[in-house]
């Protein structure tokens, strides 16, 4: 941009444009008598808006198109647990492939094209007072934040510096003062209708599945805590008794801010120290992805790309285990879905507003869940590929100006946990040190082969394996379903060709993005039988979704447009719902029936232990007179106490300290492993009064010993 004029394109730029005879030229040159004046807002898009394309009406049935999808699930079918023929798989998804592309050349299959950049002007002005007053005060947070925890002075100096280095870079032409505005003439003319259009009933019946699949069942699927839980528990104890954290150093540390969220979980729902409590606050990350997964859809295309890639993924088996786990995953892909949306919007769009929000978000992931420290490179690698594909300098500039605001927003809401790094960098990164590097355990051999392994198996778990982690997967089998797969596959590959006709930077970058996604996944080098796995890059399900998405609404659109009429919508609904139900109901296999029952049998019955000494310690005993008797890699007895509704309390006793319990003149109990023989003996000399008894468990492998002392009358010995 010269004197705040838009670049002229040159002869050469003119001659490069015509001759890319697969794209509609961009460049027009006026005729005589043309107006040629620039408006402050220019759009140029390398194709025509999504919804104003013409599509001709094709005059034979769309057999490529669906041929492609055809072949897509059988191949899918042929790869999936119990049949895994690899050989028939690859040759079946060939021709899928041969017939995606061939369909998208002949103009039969469309995808939704991206939307149009604008170029709009921004002189790249800053407000001095605020911007240098807001530094001030991150500055003096900083220094506050040097004990380690959060407090009123140091919290209110934090966002305070945080919002006035906002304010410094906020454009007034959009925001909450225009949103409120509106909503101030719509009161002042007190006129209010609702409507329920056929988009908005869609829209209802999307968040219904959505709220359907993330939350029927909570209770009981999983059933079981593990230890993590019972760490994440304690950490909780902490916090809501006044231990205001930065970083929780229980358990190799983990960062604050979902610890905060199930804080204020805990008291929004009531519903206290409990399993229950941990999987609300985590499926609630999962169910609040989903807008922003939408939001993505249709700024990358239309509404119903957005559509369409939320309700795969609200179906889907991987974000589903991922979110009720009740474990802190699914942050990674909570704070990466509204840092991409803002950041892609941002640089079509050129709006401020939008990186300022994608710093904040960005700033937040980073003290959320260690797999979201792969962002910022995500973050970088966006803007490189945009600068890359971006012939205009002014826009250039503009995206590097946006990606300086993403960097100072985020790193000042990164503050806190960086100020904590500084002094215990070793608690920080000793998670991600015992995985990339030696810290814990030797490398198993070349780093650089063991990398290209877990590259593969990374980027081909969509289709073969999700890796062997029962916590949070049904080992072994693919991280998509068959209908889900094959539409990633047919998207994945039709965008990528749309790439190489068009050059847009979009689609690229959705590409790029999800090997990048997996890293955390990926880099684990010195452990590499963690790779692949779904809870560290679930991040990916994001753009996985979105090629779903535009796959989905490009094939359902060739079955359209085959037929006038209602004819052809309603084929292409049929094709919709089949494809739909085909993912929901294996989905729903998988997360209720497989899952579940294999997350059972490979966790201990805690919740019929704590069930029994709860029921004991209401009725005719206390809860200091029951105990567990460890035995080897049996149950965790502080999930016991949680469950039995002491969070705090560890109802392990070492059997060298059975007799200690003589002197408890209460009724007593202790719980049993049905092997440990020698504990048994010793309470039947102890006690030879007490009564044995066998707890038998819902499941048939885990039944335990109930060992009741009946409590001590008066004058006996």
């Amino acid at each position: 941009m010269k004197n705040g004029e838009f670049d002229e394109p040159s002869v050469l730029d003119y001659v490069k444009d015509r001759l890319s005879f697969w794209r509609k030229p961009s460049i027009h040159i006026p005729a005589p008598g043309e107006p040629a004046e620039r408006p402050a807002v220019r759009t140029t898009a390398p194709e025509a808006p999504t919804e104003a394309r013409s599509v001709p009406r094709l005059a034979t049935w769309p057999w490529r198109s669906l041929g492609a999808i055809f072949f897509a699930l059988i191949a899918q079918a042929l790869l999936e647990p119990g049949r895994r023929e690899v050989v028939w798989g690859v040759i079946v998804y060939w021709y899928a492939a041969i017939l995606a592309v061939w369909a998208y050349l002949r103009g039969e299959w469309h995808l939704a094209p991206l939307k149009a950049q604008e170029e709009r002007y921004d002189p790249l002005t800053v407000r001095r007072n605020p911007l240098l007053i807001g530094l001030g005060l991150s500055a003096l947070a900083f220094v506050a934040f040097g004990n380690g925890r959060f407090n009123l002075i140091n919290t209110s100096l934090w966002i305070a510096g945080i919002a006035l280095v906002a304010r410094a870079f906020w454009s007034s032409s959009s925001g909450p003062a225009v949103w409120l505005e509106r909503i101030r003439a719509a009161i002042a003319r007190g006129e209010w209708r609702v409507t329920l259009s056929g988009r908005t009933l869609l829209a209802l019946a999307v968040i219904a599945v959505a709220l359907f699949f993330r939350f029927y069942r909570l209770n009981t699927v999983p059933l079981e805590m593990t230890s993590d839980h019972a760490e994440k528990m304690l950490d909780m104890w902490d916090l809501m008794h006044g231990q205001y954290e930065i970083f929780f150093p229980r358990n190799t540390g983990r960062e604050a801010v979902g610890f905060y969220w199930l804080a204020a979980v805990f008291d929004l729902f009531g519903t206290g120290y409990t399993y229950l409590s941990l999987k609300i606050g985590t499926a609630l990350m999962g169910f609040l992805t989903l807008p922003f997964i939408y939001l993505l859809g249709k700024e990358i295309a239309n509404r119903r790309v957005g559509m369409y890639a939320t309700l795969f993924a609200a179906v889907a088996y991987w974000p589903n285990v991922v979110s009720r786990v009740g474990l802190r995953f699914p942050l990674y892909m909570l704070f990466t879905a509204p840092t991409l949306y803002y950041l892609v919007h941002g640089l079509r769009t050129m709006r401020r507003n939008d990186f300022i929000w994608a710093g904040i978000f960005l700033g937040l992931g980073l003290q959320g869940y260690s797999s979201f420290r792969i962002v910022p490179f995500v973050v970088i690698t966006a803007v490189a590929i945009y600068l890359i594909h971006t012939r205009s300098r002014y826009l250039q500039v503009q995206s590097i100006f946006g990606l300086s605001i993403i960097a100072l927003i985020s790193f000042l809401v990164f503050l806190p946990l960086f100020r904590y790094t500084l002094s215990n960098p070793e608690q920080v990164f000793y998670r991600s040190l015992t995985r990339v590097g030696t810290l814990e355990h030797p490398l198993p051999g070349s780093p650089v082969m063991i990398f290209l392994s877990n590259l593969w198996e990374g980027v081909t778990m969509f289709f073969w394996s999700d890796g062997q982690t029962w916590l949070h997967s049904v080992p072994g089998r693919p991280a998509l379903d068959v209908a889900a797969a094959g539409l990633f596959f047919l998207g994945a590959l039709l965008v990528a060709v749309r790439w190489i006709q068009r050059r847009n930077w979009q689609d690229l970058f959705w590409i790029v993005s999800i090997p990048l996604l997996l890293m955390p996944s990926i880099l684990s080098l010195a452990f590499p039988g963690e790779n692949p796995s779904l809870n560290r890059p679930n991040a990916a399900i994001i753009p996985v979704f979105l090629l779903v998405g535009l796959a989905f609404d490009g094939l359902t659109g060739a079955v359209a447009q085959s037929w006038r009429g209602a004819g052809g919508k309603a084929a292409a609904v049929t094709l919709g719902l089949v494809l739909l139900a085909m993912s929901s109901a294996q989905s729903y296999d998988l997360v209720f029936n497989q899952w579940n029952r294999i997350h059972r049998m490979s966790t201990w019955n805690s919740s019929e232990i704590g069930g029994v000494i709860r029921a004991f310690a209401e009725s005719v005993g206390t809860p200091d007179s029951a105990w567990v008797i460890p035995y080897p890699y049996w149950v965790d007895t502080r999930v016991v106490g949680i469950v039995a509704g002491y969070p705090t309390k560890d109802y392990a006793l070492d059997p060298k300290e059975l007799a200690s319990t003589v002197s408890y003149p209460e009724d007593k109990l202790f719980i049993l492993y049905p092997q440990d023989q020698a504990s048994l003996q010793q309470l039947e000399i102890l006690y030879p009064t007490g009564e044995l008894s066998t707890y038998h468990s819902q499941e048939p492998t885990k039944d335990f010993l109930m060992f009741f002392v009946p409590r001590q009358k008066a004058g006996a010995p």
